[in-house]
């Protein structure tokens, strides 16, 4: 939010001030901080409301009125976990505090929507039933499985939504009326999402053929259970630079060989490795296609992405590697469920 320190407003200030102060901001919501900007605690128009109900006097210190306990941020959180955690929690304002409790800003869901929007549509494969967490995806498909709070196919939204992309296709064929049913047309979050309704399985990639003809430009893709800090729009941006006909994002994936290794010839022992490691370069899921890539795509059958960018390249056409740093987790087994969910609350909320 801008101009947020109009909202700051000292502890001894009346009931009277804070309603003026939250009127002139329009944040919906005083921050109490004492002289060193540390947070007391929040004042909202509600609580105000409450209080007058109560028969509390106008005059009073807004003070003795605020909750001394609010959801907050560090100020290090990136922006789609700010609004991640300002949509599990339902929350309107989130203020941003260092590590001292010192208010240091304030996000505001309305802060997301004045954003400069991405050209770029994305496309969430989220058709798959989830074989592998069968358990688990017997009445819910995959990407509804709730990570933390909330189902990890909102976090994948949130994180594009975050970074200005907001035209968004959903690809659903299990149980996908529960996707619709949650999401809608996006009006709500500030987007437009629109379905690419499979009639069977279609692959990886098979339902890019679904789109609309008035999808023109580049198209981010990404899985529906994939879970990442990625900054989507350098990879939009490093590929419409290179000119490539697709980009897939890598990443570094390391094995380690939990036993000593023996190096050996005719009988002869030459050397010992104990334990060592592999480091193999993997498709971390996500890609962005340009328009005569997507042409490749047959409009009726499965097709996966290998196959897609194994034609590329077959034709001598551009395929770059992106290459991604930061949290990635590929929710496809239990262990990597279990470990998203208990990675859940330090990498998407707590900054």
């Amino acid at each position: 939010m801008k101009h947020w320190e109009r909202a700051l407003i000292a502890p001894d200030a009346t009931l009277r001030d804070a309603l003026r102060n939250i009127d002139a901001t329009g944040a919906g919501i005083a921050l109490v901080v004492d002289p060193d900007r540390r947070l007391v605690g929040t004042l909202s128009d509600g609580d105000i409301r409450r209080a007058l109900i109560r028969g509390e006097n106008l005059d009073g210190p807004c003070g003795a009125f605020a909750n001394v306990a609010p959801a907050t941020a560090s100020a290090e959180m990136d922006p789609a976990s700010r609004l991640g955690l300002l949509r599990s929690r339902k929350l309107r304002q989130l203020p941003l505090i260092d590590d001292q409790g010192r208010v240091v800003g304030l996000s505001t869901v309305s802060d997301f929507l004045e954003m400069p929007e991405r050209t770029e549509a994305v496309v969430i494969m989220a058709g798959g039933r989830g074989t592998r967490l069968a358990e688990l995806t017997a009445n819910t498909p995959k990407p509804m499985l709730k990570v933390g709070p909330r189902p990890m196919l909102d976090t994948v939204v949130d994180a594009f939504a975050a970074q200005g992309f907001r035209r968004i296709f959903l690809s659903i064929n299990y149980r996908g009326e529960q996707i619709e049913a949650h999401f809608g047309d996006g009006s709500e979050r500030g987007l437009h999402i629109r379905y690419l309704r499979e009639d069977g399985p279609r692959g990886t990639c098979g339902a890019l053929s679904l789109l609309p003809t008035d999808v023109t430009g580049d198209v981010l893709v990404t899985n529906g259970d994939v879970l990442t800090k990625m900054d989507y729009g350098r990879v939009a941006d490093d590929h419409a630079v290179a000119g490539a006909a697709a980009t897939v994002v890598v990443r570094d994936y390391e094995m380690q060989v939990p036993f000593g290794v023996i190096n050996a010839d005719q009988g002869r022992v030459l050397g010992i490795e104990e334990k060592p490691s592999q480091v193999y370069r993997i498709n971390a899921g996500v890609y962005v296609l340009s328009p005569s890539a997507r042409e490749l795509v047959p409009s009726e059958g499965s097709f996966d992405m290998p196959q897609l960018l194994q034609s590329l390249i077959d034709e001598g056409r551009s395929v770059r590697a992106h290459r991604a740093e930061g949290y990635w987790v590929d929710v496809g087994r239990m262990a990597d469920f279990a470990r998203a969910n208990e990675d859940y609350g330090a990498v998407f909320e707590g900054g």
